[in-house]
């Protein structure tokens, strides 16, 4: 970790939503001194919560990199829909999927000393696997060391089931790679989680927000019915499990732990238990964050609480992104100290011829 003589170091954030990653890297002890983010509907959950760091709203697409200042790092998670299992698996082929590859632009032209992405566990499908490599190959083509690892955030003080694709490149002329942290043993069930909330309140009509009416931040859920699909399975974890992963869908956030686990009727069709109706309600907004692991002081803006569900499905837990930074800046400053060293030594050098 930093220590207050030390600068700290600066990243950059490509793709940052509403900046789940972003705390994490914050939290480890990195400065965010610029960020960048398209969907209008996550802007004011963005600045209203980092309000030290300028964020770009245009396209990555659209913005020259002249603009982008340099750092010691970059972070992001580029689009991750078109790799998911779940969707089309459209992958390079999809748009969202091409985001990849400005990423590596950005990174091309920066050169900062690391980089770390973060994309679904669709991306490693076999579907996916020649697109995978070209994106590798690019990483490695602009002057990084690759490690790449399917990680379960669980294993990082996170109380979900959430698998993702964590990509972090050294630049070569650190002449290391990284290690990914080996986790934590801890077991965080939903009851530590969550237990202590009193019950939320439903939606408004047409879902939207409660706003200032709340008495807990966000602590609202969304009303409605479930589809086939959704009943298809039990999407009910009890108090001492972990939660299943929290999806960027309202629709498909898991049902709340005191309903009673969904009976089994035939293959694909399940039902709610007949008398306790009552007790299926998806979880909260604020209930979804504290399972993603944000601070109660993180507060979501948004008009349709679908918005709400959307950014903090999306976003990287942040114990999860603090544990995998706090690796990655033992080694940079470990890497600095010795460059610094070196130079001095060189200086010195001179200095006596």
């Amino acid at each position: 970790m930093h220590t207050k003589n030390q600068e700290k170091l600066k990243i950059v954030s490509l793709f940052s939503g509403c900046g789940g990653l972003d705390l994490g890297f914050e939290k480890a002890g990195f400065e965010i001194i610029w960020a960048n983010e398209f969907d209008k509907t996550i802007w004011d959950t963005f600045t209203s919560n980092f309000p030290n760091t300028p964020l770009d709203k245009r396209s990555i697409t659209d913005i020259p990199l002249s603009e982008i200042p340099k750092a010691d790092g970059m972070i992001g998670g580029p689009p991750c829909q078109s790799w998911s299992e779940a969707g089309a698996c459209r992958g390079i082929n999809d748009h969202r999927g091409q985001l990849f590859f400005d990423y590596i632009r950005v990174l091309k032209d920066k050169q900062p000393l690391f980089f770390l992405a973060e994309n679904v566990s669709g991306i490693l499908a076999n579907l996916h696997k020649e697109a995978f490599e070209k994106i590798l190959s690019e990483f490695s083509a602009a002057g990084y060391n690759i490690s790449y690892k399917l990680l379960n955030a669980s294993n990082y003080n996170v109380p979900q089931d959430r698998e993702r694709v964590i990509i972090v490149g050294y630049h070569k002329k650190i002449e290391m790679s990284y290690n990914f942290p080996e986790g934590s043993k801890k077991f965080i069930s939903l009851r530590d989680a969550i237990g202590d909330l009193k019950e939320p309140k439903p939606a408004l009509k047409f879902n939207k927000t409660n706003g200032n009416a709340l008495e807990i931040p966000n602590h609202e859920y969304m009303v409605g019915n479930f589809s086939t699909i959704y009943m298809s399975r039990n999407r009910v974890r009890s108090w001492d499990e972990r939660s299943f992963t929290i999806q960027a869908g309202g629709r498909h956030a898991p049902i709340h732990p005191q309903a009673p686990k969904m009976k089994f009727i035939e293959q694909n069709k399940r039902e709610f238990i007949k008398g306790k109706e009552h007790l299926y309600r998806r979880l909260s907004v604020r209930e979804c964050a504290r399972i993603q692991t944000f601070p109660d002081d993180f507060i979501f803006k948004y008009t349709d609480v679908a918005d709400g569900y959307k950014m903090v499905g999306n976003a990287v837990p942040v114990e999860f992104a603090k544990m995998l930074a706090g690796k990655i800046i033992a080694d940079i400053q470990k890497y600095k100290a010795g460059d610094q060293k070196k130079e001095s030594e060189l200086y010195l050098e001179h200095a006596t011829m």
